[in-house]
């Protein structure tokens, strides 16, 4: 099993950061890995919503749907794929620490199998690597 929870402070409103994190047309922007995201459901994202990614991680190309399984705006948003080589669940939190600053939470939880499970023992310190630099880069992208 992998567990990786990275988090980070933004200085903005937790509105502002949640929505812009929550939108997954912006994940291209800030997570490093990720190429593309396509809606499989009509927008906005609400509980059932499917969005297909295309990523690279460790060399290797990944296609994945996510369904979001858990949507509270502004607070969490929870979502999950049970296709492919690593069935991964991501949450994102978000608190406001005061009226200007946010505290991030990014998780990834899975079970890896095949290919990933020979990798498993150093991926988790990996993921929170890459998780890391996505996290800083979304603050630099909301900070401006």
């Amino acid at each position: 099993m992998v567990d990786v929870l990275t988090k980070i402070e933004i200085k903005s409103p937790v509105e502002r950061v949640s929505e812009y994190a929550a939108n997954p047309d912006n994940a291209p922007e800030w997570y490093v890995n990720i190429d593309s995201a396509e809606w499989l459901t009509e927008k906005p994202l609400v509980l059932g919503s499917r969005i297909a990614f295309k990523a690279k991680f460790l060399g290797r190309e990944l296609a994945y749907i996510y369904e979001i399984v858990e949507y509270v705006p502004g607070k969490k948003l929870v979502m999950q794929t049970s296709e492919g080589p690593f069935p991964m669940k991501t949450t994102y939190t978000w608190k406001a620490i005061d009226s200007n600053t946010t505290k991030m939470t990014l998780r990834n939880q899975g079970e890896p199998s095949g290919f990933s499970k020979l990798v498993s023992p150093f991926m988790a310190s990996m993921m929170k690597k890459a998780n890391m630099k996505d996290l800083r880069k979304l603050k630099e992208i909301i900070e401006g």
